[in-house]
C-alpha cells in the first residue's frame, strides 16, 4: 500500500516519502486514509480518497461540482478579507485536474486540515449550534450560485417518493429472499408514506425551490477546532447538488438530535432530544433566514421526519436486495438501521407541533 501511495503522491505533485497511513473508519460509502508525508524535514498530512463508482457512477462530474463550489466559497471569503483556507482544498495533478483515474480505482487528494476533530455522535449544544450554523453559512454562501449548473452526483437521491417507490418494486420482486423478515417495517413505511411525499408535491407545484445543497449533513461532515470546540468547515461534497433547504436541515436534526446511534438495535434507546434539536436550529435558522421563502421555513421539522423515513426506506431497500449500497458489519445490519429510523421517525411525527414551535420563534415565520 505504501508503494501506492507513493505513486499517487507524485502523480498529484506532492514532493516527499509517505512516513504513515492510517485508514479513517468514518463513512459508508468511500475508502479515506489519513496519509502523511514528509519533505525537507516537514511533516504533512493529506487526506487520500478512493471514490466508491459503484454508489457515484460519474465522479469526473462530482469533482468538477467540487471544483466549482468551493472556488466559489473561496472567492467570496477573500473578498471579505477571509482566508480561503475555510473551504476544503484539493490537490491537482501535473494536467491540472483534481482527481487521478486508472482501473484501481478514482482517487482524491484533499489537505488534511490541522487540529480539528469530527464527531460521529455529539451531545454538546454548543457544538451542535455551531454545526447548525456552519450548514446554515455553507449554503447561504452559495445562495447565489447557480444549482441548475451543478451534475446530479446521485439522480434522485432525496427523491423520497422515488426511494419509497424503488423499495416497493423491490419487495414485490424480492430478490434475495429476505421479504417475509420485514413485512412489519414495509407496512410502518407505507403508513408514513403521505406525509414524507409531502415535499415532492410541494416542488411539483413550485412551492419549494431548489437551491444548492449539501446532501448529507450529518455532523460527522463538519470539522470542529480541537481547541476551541468551534465549527471550522464543512466536509465531503460528493453530494453537493440541487436540492431542498429542508432535506440539508432534516438530515442534520435526524443524525444530531437523535439520543441513539443510527444502527441501535435497542429501540428502547431510539428519541429525539428536543434540546438538541434546538440548538442546532439556533444555528442554522439565523444564516439562513433572510435568503428563505416562507413555505420553506416551515417545511424544515417536515424535512426532518421525511429524512428520517427515506433513510430507514434505503436501508430496507438495501437489505432487501443484497446489502450493495451501504457497509454493513454483520447480516441484518441493513434491518436494524431500518428499525431504528423507524423508530425514530415515529418520534418526529409525535413531535412535529413541538418542533415547529421551535422553527416560528427563532425564525419569526408564524405557523
Amino acid at each position: 500500500m505504501k508503494q501506492k501511495f507513493q505513486e499517487l503522491a507524485g502523480i498529484f505533485c506532492l514532493p516527499g516519502e509517505i512516513e504513515s497511513i492510517d485508514l479513517i473508519s468514518n463513512g459508508n460509502i468511500n475508502a479515506t486514509y489519513d496519509v502523511s508525508i514528509r519533505h525537507e524535514g516537514q511533516l504533512r498530512r493529506f487526506v487520500f480518497q478512493k471514490l466508491n463508482i459503484y454508489v457515484f457512477k460519474n465522479p469526473k462530474k462530482i469533482m468538477k461540482n467540487i471544483e466549482a463550489i468551493t472556488t466559489h466559497i473561496a472567492d467570496k471569503l477573500e473578498s471579505v478579507g477571509k482566508s480561503r483556507d475555510s473551504v476544503m482544498h484539493f490537490a491537482h495533478t501535473l494536467d491540472g485536474k483534481n482527481y487521478y483515474m486508472e482501473e484501481q480505482g478514482f482517487w482524491r487528494i484533499s489537505e488534511y486540515v490541522p487540529n480539528t476533530v469530527t464527531y460521529n455522535a455529539c451531545d454538546d449544544l454548543e457544538k451542535l449550534r455551531s454545526a447548525g450554523a456552519a450548514f446554515g453559512e455553507f449554503q447561504t454562501m452559495l445562495a447565489d450560485f447557480d444549482a441548475g449548473s451543478l451534475y446530479e452526483t446521485i439522480p434522485n437521491f432525496h427523491n423520497t417518493r422515488s426511494r419509497i417507490a424503488v423499495l416497493m418494486r423491490h419487495v414485490n420482486e424480492d430478490p434475495c429472499g429476505r421479504v417475509d423478515e420485514v413485512e412489519a417495517e414495509v407496512k410502518r413505511i407505507r403508513e408514513f408514506k403521505s406525509l414524507a411525499v409531502r415535499l415532492n408535491e410541494l416542488v411539483d407545484s413550485q412551492e419549494l425551490p431548489l437551491r444548492v445543497t449539501h446532501n448529507d449533513t450529518k455532523i460527522n461532515n463538519v470539522l470542529f477546532d480541537r481547541d476551541s470546540g468551534e465549527a471550522k468547515t464543512v466536509i465531503d461534497l460528493d453530494t453537493v447538488m440541487p436540492g431542498l433547504v429542508a432535506h440539508d436541515f432534516g438530515d442534520a436534526v435526524r443524525f444530531a438530535a437523535n439520543t441513539a446511534a443510527e444502527d441501535e438495535a435497542d429501540l428502547s434507546k431510539v428519541k429525539l432530544d428536543m434540546a438538541r434539536f434546538r440548538a442546532f436550529a439556533e444555528g442554522f435558522i439565523p444564516e439562513v433566514a433572510q435568503s428563505l421563502t416562507r413555505t420553506e421555513v416551515k417545511t424544515l421539522s417536515l424535512g426532518a421526519f421525511t429524512m428520517t423515513v427515506e433513510l430507514a426506506a434505503r436501508f430496507l431497500d438495501d437489505y432487501i436486495t443484497g446489502d450493495q449500497y451501504f457497509k454493513t458489519l454483520y447480516r441484518g445490519h441493513n434491518l436494524v438501521r431500518t428499525r431504528c429510523q423507524l423508530r425514530l421517525a415515529e418520534e418526529m411525527y409525535e413531535h412535529l407541533g413541538e418542533m415547529n414551535k421551535i422553527i416560528a420563534e427563532i425564525s419569526g415565520v408564524p405557523f
